[in-house]
Order: structure tokens, then sequence, then C-alpha cells
């Protein structure tokens, strides 16, 4: 096996490192920094699980792309930190709507979020020369961070697909050496909840589906899901995405498309929803403002992880008259999906994925109630008020 060496940095420490932590006055995360003996390599686990809790920690494996290690100052401790505290969100929305498949109901009380976050190089990531000798370190890793006493589950996160000899899929890999690491795809869940929190949101500004016209950022494996969902039901969707092969894909369907340059003028088309899965950033400061003068967009949601850099914006969302649903609750699908495998397992169950499709149908209710009251009470509460209000 691989050798590496092992940081540790304790909830006082990761304060100071990303002292964003400190609007989240419940946090008190982990970091389990490890670096590999020969080769660049940096792995970040952050956790909230404390040492000897026995809890589970829930959350996707990232090997980050280059679009987000080539961002000046990024770090795997910092992005794994943040990525936990909205992994743990998600627990959180799981638990208040009483979400989530047969077992995971049964054992709401040991999960806690999570993030692995790879730092790899150049001829490392999945699909190149080196990916096999990565995947081994983060392995290793994995291994030894259970000696800390508590049970680390991944899944699927950015990244990940088939390794450099061309059929072995990354997280397969990964399972058949870390029964950890859990390999259901958790895309077409997320999608399903995301699609079905979007449903209830349009009911609840009284917006029938079939006829809306609905925004998307990202078009990748959620995003060509829920497109697929609204052309079905009759609704318009217009895209924003970066790969042409996708833009072409979807345009041979007669759907409207934008490349990233052209984002400014896809939002400022009529639309009533705005949905968002792109690799993070997407309601960056300057697409609020344009978000908050589109007259006819009425509700926002979207699994995107990180999606809003300065979470001030929020308020201008809802001064400006658009209820915006947490992409941590909308987006819950995919932890609720690892943990589901992982448990199933654990009891000697079969997995169903399609158990996850009918928890994902749970959303479209609290969507929809929420959205209603927001609306009702003058838009002087955010959805996440309304949220709470309705079901703590």
């Amino acid at each position: 096996m691989p050798g590496f060496s092992k940081t540790v940095i304790s909830p006082e420490e990761t304060l100071k490192l990303a002292p964003e932590i400190g609007r989240h006055p419940t946090a008190r995360v982990w970091v389990y920094r490890y670096a590999h003996d020969t080769e660049p390599w940096i792995l970040s686990i952050a956790t909230y699980a404390q040492p000897g809790s026995r809890m589970l920690s829930l959350g996707g494996f990232r090997i980050a792309p280059e679009s987000r290690t080539s961002i000046p100052g990024w770090n795997p401790d910092h992005e794994a930190i943040d990525l936990a505290i909205g992994m743990d969100e998600k627990v959180y929305w799981s638990r208040l709507l009483k979400v989530g498949g047969p077992h995971v109901k049964r054992d709401f009380s040991r999960i806690v979020g999570g993030k692995c976050v790879m730092k790899p190089t150049p001829g490392s990531r999945v699909g190149e020369p080196h990916d096999r000798e990565l995947l081994d370190f983060a392995i290793a890793c994995f291994h030894d961070v259970e000696h800390t006493g508590f049970f680390l589950t991944t899944g699927q996160d950015l990244g990940h697909g088939i390794m450099s000899d061309g059929k072995t899929g990354s997280l397969r890999y990964l399972n058949e050496q870390y029964k950890g690491s859990v390999v259901a795809d958790t895309g077409a869940p997320t999608a399903e909840g995301n699609y079905w929190m979007l449903v209830g949101q349009l009911k609840g500004a009284g917006i029938p589906l079939k006829g809306a016209v609905v925004g998307l950022i990202g078009a990748g494996n959620i995003g060509l899901h829920i497109v697929d969902r609204l052309l079905t039901d009759g609704a318009t969707p217009l895209v924003v995405e970066a790969k042409a092969e996708i833009r072409a894909r979807l345009e041979s369907r007669g759907v409207r498309c934008w490349d990233a340059g052209g984002k400014d003028a896809f939002l400022a088309q009529p639309m009533d929803a705005l949905v968002l899965n792109a690799a993070g950033g997407s309601l960056d400061t300057a697409t609020v403002a344009r978000c908050a003068a589109n007259e006819r967009l009425r509700v926002i949601n979207g699994s995107e992880n990180l999606v809003m850099p300065d979470p001030a914006d929020e308020e201008v969302l809802r001064k400006a008259k658009k209820v915006f649903c947490p992409c941590e609750c909308a987006g819950m699908m995919g932890y609720l999906t690892a943990a589901e495998e992982y448990l199933s397992h654990l009891s000697g169950d079969a997995f169903r994925i399609e158990s996850m499709y009918d928890a994902a149908r749970a959303l479209e209710a609290p969507g929809e109630q929420a959205t209603r009251h927001v609306i009702a009470g003058g838009y002087a509460q955010t959805m996440t008020e309304a949220m709470q209000q309705i079901y703590g």
C-alpha cells in the first residue's frame, strides 16, 4: 500500500482555517489531511463525526477537477470543510422533512455530514495513466481514518468515471477494496429529488408545470435527467451548458442552449424557475442581481454544491420576491442514496434504487407548502425559515 503522512486538524483549528464555519454555530468539523509520500497528492477528509463516536460520516469522494484546483487560493482542506457543512445541512433537512429510504429513517441518529476531497496532479485523475495509483492512495487513507473511531461512507461526486484501462469504473474499483465506498448512481435520485422540489415550488407559486419555462444552469447527469422530465411534462427548458456536445444533443431535441459566455443573455430570458446544477458558485453576486431583475422568475432551486459564494445574497433574492430553496435541501437525495445502500448491506438486505425514487417524491409537498407560505406572508420569510416553521 502507498505510504503517507497524516495531519489531524481539530474543530478549533478548522475554525481558523475556514472562518465561515462561524456562521454555523453548531458546526464542529474535524479534518484528516493525508499527504502521499512521493507524489504531491493531498486527500482531505472533513467530518462532523467526533473521534470514537462510531457515527456514520456521509459525503461523496471528490477528485477535484482542474476547474476547481485552478481557482486562486483553492485548497482541499477548505473545500472539504465547506462541503462537509453542506452535507450536514442535507442531513438536517432530511431529518426535518422526514425524507429518506427505510433504513436511513431508522438510523438518522448516527448519521452526520462529511466530505472527502482529493487534490490530484495532471495525469492522475480518473481516465489518466496514474489513476490507479491515486485511488490506491485514497483507499489506504479511508482504511486508516476509520481507526479514529467513526465509519466513512463515500459515494459519487466530481471526478469519477471509467479508469485508464477503459473498462473499470472508479467507484467499483474503490468498493472492491473499501466497502464504505458505495457504487449506486446517486445522480438519478438526486435529480428526482430536485425535480419534485421544483414541481412543489411551482405549485406553491400557482404556476402550472405544463407550459412553465424553466432555466437550468448545468446539464450534466442531473441536469439532463431534469430536462427529460420537463419535456415529458410539457414544460420548456432553457439551458446554460459549457460542453458543446451536450448543447448539440439538447438543441437536436429543440431545447434552446447557451454556452458559459451566454449566461447573462440566458438570465434575461423570461422564465418561471431556475435550477442550478453546475460545478459550484453559480449564484455569485452578479448572477443573483440578474435573477432579482428577472421580473417573471419566481422560484429557484438545485442540487449544486457551494452554489452561493456570499450567503447574504439570499436576502437579495427574498427582497426581489424570489423563493430560493437551499440546494442542500433540494439536493439531499444523493447522500440519502449512498446511506441507504450502505445501511442495507450492513443489514443483509438487498438495496433497491427504486426505493429512493419513491422517497424523492416526498419533497413535492414541502416545496409546495413552504413556497405558498412565503408568498402568502408577503415574502417576509425565506424558504428556509418557512420550512423550519412548518416542520420544526
